[in-house]
């Protein structure tokens, strides 16, 4: 049977000794949140999600969800888990306490998010797409629907849908035919079908609130056309009670590869009443505040994934045992020696460990700094930051749930054969990790957005804000001796970076098919150069510990992690630029009936 302890000591390293979480009491809002204060935050989210979350993920996943007359029903513990999730108050973790939050920085809530998504992604769908909801009405919602919805979505009585997709056009929303015809009362009835909606339909919350896409009636096609709308499930009256059923309906469940416990629904919207979010034609602005939160969060889900496969896998390591050590037997009491000590093995465990914990060090980078673009005092330092969130939004989401998916497959290969059946649990994250590579924007869409949008945004102003403190790391480490096996495998890297970002600027704007050749490969070689600076700060930050009173082991062990991450991982970023630089002549020339 599986196992999860969540990752506390890591955390807490990546958020207060790397990244400085204490200065966040500095920022407005955020005054009475230090340590004292989130830690135990953090123990009591580590408490639940082990020891109530984590017990119901595999009876979920074998359960799943199922559907009979438009009502869908959660597998077995999962109303009771989402109850005393709820009255925990989890649901109103980062909210306003203007609508009854409590409104923890967001470099909290992302580490909870970790530890939700590997303890039971599939639980963690029903919140986190409802705090979605949440950001996008928050953000551009009227005040009368604030004042009427977010409270009990704030709560946790109400959950949240985003529904964009649709049988017949995904990515491309400009082709969406769901309308929304204006009333006379100031409402539109909405009708159309959406697809692929999770938690569009459950058992776990008194009412559903849907954000639709839509085109109101007499407005132009494409994207410039589309308005955004809340969708009640129930419609409410003016005293917060609920009224009749609304004109939404679940026509049926997908059946899936993973997540199986969360409800994918196909939803159908039959003259709806539903109440504009926003203007008119500009749904997407705020249909992509709540994307880009989702984009974040489902980086997370990679990450919680990874973080339970690597778990599980260092246990299994570590218990079986099979042939002896190919330089001398390492257990003589055993009939053989652990599988951990064959060199196959430790490659594949500490490169779990080296994208898990360096992918948690650049989540919880991108956090902090969300929280300081919404909340720092001077513009300036505001706008620096929401720079680098845009930037780093799609590398996050596509990065770490390539490598969510890869750690997850490395953990079935620790296994073996045992990896490959049920009981032991790994092939459930593998399964279940797949799909965060796919919504929220495919990661290919990522790397487009990455090459496409926020390289050339406002003549390279966002890439000017992770370029800018990389060389100035480089430049004022290079010489510390202690420091140069970090700073000098860093310092290629992004010297290749560089590179690769001038060569897609000069050919993209002549050759698009060019930049978008080059758009993947250059996304994972932003990011790994990403990890390799947050690697070399860390080494940095660990190497002053290595010996002292307070190192238990953790931090020669973050050290040596990476020295792994540099000599053996970061390499990759030589065949990306080699790739990159190859230009896309050979995969744009290739016929297309010759496929």
């Amino acid at each position: 049977m599986p196992e999860y302890k969540a990752p506390l000591r890591d955390m807490r390293f990546c958020l207060y000794e790397l990244m400085d979480g204490e200065s966040l009491t500095q920022l407005p809002g955020y005054e009475e949140f230090g340590r004292d204060l989130v830690d135990p935050v953090l123990e009591e989210a580590a408490k639940l999600c082990e020891e109530v979350l984590f017990p119901i993920n595999r009876s979920g996943d074998e359960e799943g969800c199922t559907f009979e007359n438009g009502v869908v029903r959660t597998p077995k513990g999962f109303k009771e888990a989402y109850r005393q999730f709820r009255d925990g108050g989890w649901t109103s973790i980062a909210c306003d306490p203007a609508y009854g939050g409590q409104g923890l920085p967001f470099a909290v809530d992302t580490l909870i998010t970790e530890m939700i998504c590997s303890s039971n992604l599939s639980f963690g769908m029903y919140p986190g797409l409802s705090h979605g909801a949440y950001v996008s009405l928050s953000g551009y919602g009227s005040d009368e629907l604030k004042a009427k919805y977010l409270p009990k979505m704030v709560e946790g009585v109400w959950s949240g849908t985003m529904c964009l997709t649709e049988p017949h056009c995904g990515t491309d929303l400009g082709l969406l035919r769901t309308t929304a015809v204006p009333k006379d009362d100031g409402s539109y009835a909405i009708t159309g079908t959406k697809i692929f909606i999770s938690a569009g339909e459950h058992d776990l919350t008194e009412n559903i609130v849907h954000l639709v896409l839509a085109r109101i009636q007499g407005a132009p096609k494409g994207v410039k056309g589309i308005s955004l709308f809340l969708v009640p499930k129930f419609m409410v009256e003016d005293d917060g009670s609920l009224g009749a059923r609304n004109g939404v309906a679940c026509g049926s469940i997908e059946h899936k590869m993973g997540i199986k416990a969360s409800s994918t629904c196909v939803m159908n919207f039959d003259d709806a009443t539903g109440w504009l979010i926003g203007e008119p034609g500009k749904g997407l602005n705020a249909m992509f505040a709540m994307m880009n939160t989702e984009r974040l969060a489902v980086g997370m889900q990679g990450l919680g994934l990874a973080e339970v496969s690597r778990q599980n896998a260092v246990i299994y390591a570590r218990d079986r045992i099979q042939g002896r050590s190919i330089s001398g037997t390492k257990a003589p009491d055993k009939a053989a020696d652990p599988i951990i000590v064959h060199p196959d093995v430790r490659r594949m465990l500490l490169t779990q460990k080296a994208f898990v914990e360096g992918c948690r060090a650049l989540a919880t980078w991108v956090a902090t700094s969300l929280d300081v673009a919404k909340h720092h005092p001077d513009p300036v330092k505001r706008q620096e930051a929401d720079d680098f969130v845009a930037l780093t939004t799609p590398v996050v989401k596509a990065l770490m749930t390539d490598l969510g998916s890869e750690m997850a497959n490395i953990g079935v290969q620790v296994f073996g054969g045992h990896g490959y059946i049920r009981e032991h649990g790994q092939e459930q994250y593998v399964r279940d990790a797949r799909i965060t590579q796919i919504y929220e924007g495919t990661n290919g869409v990522q790397a487009l957005d990455l090459v496409g949008r926020k390289m050339p945004a406002h003549a390279g102003r966002y890439l000017r804000r992770f370029f800018h403190p990389v060389q100035a790391y480089i430049e004022a480490k290079m010489d510390d001796d202690a420091l140069g096996e970090f700073v000098q495998p860093l310092a290629k890297a992004f010297v290749r970076l560089q590179q690769a970002t001038g060569q897609i600027a000069r050919v993209g704007m002549a050759k698009p098919d060019e930049a978008g050749a080059a758009s993947s490969d250059y996304l994972r070689l932003f990011g790994l150069t990403a990890l390799a600076f947050l690697w070399a700060r860390m080494a940095e930050t660990a190497l002053a510990k290595v010996g002292t009173a307070e190192d238990d082991g953790f931090y020669a062990a973050k050290v040596a992690t990476a020295r792994f991450y540099m000599e053996r991982l970061l390499p990759e970023t030589g065949w990306r630029f080699s790739a990159i630089m190859a230009g896309g002549k050979t995969m744009m020339a290739f016929p297309d009936d010759a496929f």
